[in-house]
């Protein structure tokens, strides 16, 4: 059971309209799949998201890393020597959707070899997720609509709406909106991608009061220390790290001093290897976590509620599970299904990512591999 060669193969499918919000904006899904395969003819699958404006990561840098780096020096070790191989990965600073895919292709291929469902390798608390949709920057009446279909289609009934334009009052129009609109049966939260000032943070919140908000995130940067600190001690309702905390030790930190009371995994940027040692980080300290969205396709989306499903905690809030449906297409074999509000995790061996050769031989983007 050892690695014989790791494949990093880049592809882009359009997006069916660009995601907005105050870091950026995204009209391409450009990832890279990542393919691990193992001496007894086992392929491991993940996917590697190139967000450049919040890792600094580039596709051109993902496929680099892979291929000269972390493919030639991880060759010939035990699939089962995970521990090694991020020590190996770890010598190179940075990278972290790059290690990230290279460790859950790495799962994906040892519950193949043992014939057993990752998400119960991993914990198998539950065979499903309630899911969250992610509402990007548009007008009121827009966001409402699309609300309104993902709930009446979907059955989604939390909404995550981003938030962080100049002035402010942009965005508590938009909340007041979906709250009036579609009432008290759904649940609201925001995240402002950093586009805020603290001052401007708690003046929203404020203005916001009465919307019953569940959740803040990232409203300022992390780097504004003293004044993010002041803001979480206003904050009335959980203030989420999630961009400022991509790591084991952003999120201990993060936490400790204060700057953040509950945390967002992505298993994106962490992995299910780094995303166990985050969520057990936040049990034992006693935060909430709430499974984010990368702007994942559906093979992002399925190795998130393989992770969120597998624990306790993890299953307490809805998932940002959903994104993968403003994409026009997708390289799934087998689509996922979101039924009355919830997106399973796949019981069969591995993780379930199952790829279609015709979709992938029309979007990759190399000529070979």
């Amino acid at each position: 059971m050892k690695i014989t060669s790791i494949e990093a193969i880049p592809f882009a499918i359009p997006y069916l309209k660009p995601l907005r919000f105050a870091s950026g904006e995204v009209h391409t899904a450009s990832h890279v799949l990542v393919r691990v395969h193992s001496d007894d003819g086992i392929v491991g699958v993940a996917e590697a998201p190139a967000r450049p404006f919040t890792y600094g990561e580039t596709q051109e840098s993902i496929v680099a890393a892979i291929r000269t780096l972390f493919a030639p020096q991880l060759a010939g070790m035990s699939i089962l020597d995970r521990e090694a191989m991020h020590a190996v990965m770890d010598r190179t600073v940075g990278n972290p959707t790059a290690k990230s895919a290279v460790d859950m292709a790495v799962w994906d291929v040892i519950g193949k070899t043992l014939g057993q469902p990752v998400t119960s390798l991993l914990g198998g608390f539950s065979g499903s997720m309630r899911v969250s949709h992610m509402l990007g920057f548009a007008e009121p009446a827009v966001m409402v609509a699309e609300a309104e279909r993902m709930r009446d289609t979907y059955g989604i009934t939390t909404f995550k709406v981003k938030v962080g334009r100049r002035p402010y009052g942009l965005d508590v129009d938009v909340c007041r909106a979906l709250r009036e609109e579609l009432g008290s049966g759904i649940e609201l939260y925001i995240d402002g991608n950093r586009g805020w000032t603290p001052s401007e943070s708690l003046r929203a919140l404020n203005a916001m009061a009465d919307l019953d908000l569940t959740l803040a995130e990232e409203l300022c940067p992390a780097d504004d220390v003293l004044g993010r600190k002041w803001l979480v001690d206003h904050c009335p309702v959980p203030f989420v790290a999630d961009e400022s905390a991509t790591n084991p030790a952003e999120v201990t930190r993060e936490l400790l001093s204060g700057a953040a009371n509950a945390v967002s995994i992505k298993t994106a940027r962490t992995g299910f290897s780094h995303s166990q040692r985050v969520l057990f980080q936040c049990d034992g300290l006693g935060v909430e976590v709430v499974m984010g969205n990368q702007i994942d396709g559906q093979l992002g989306t399925l190795c998130t509620v393989t992770f969120g499903a597998a624990f306790k905690s993890t299953t307490r809030r809805a998932g940002e599970l959903s994104n993968f449906l403003d994409m026009s297409d997708d390289l799934l074999a087998e689509p996922l299904e979101i039924v009355d509000g919830r997106l399973a995790a796949r019981q069969v061996p591995g993780i379930g990512t199952e790829i279609d050769p015709e979709k992938l031989a029309k979007y990759r983007l190399d000529l070979s591999n």
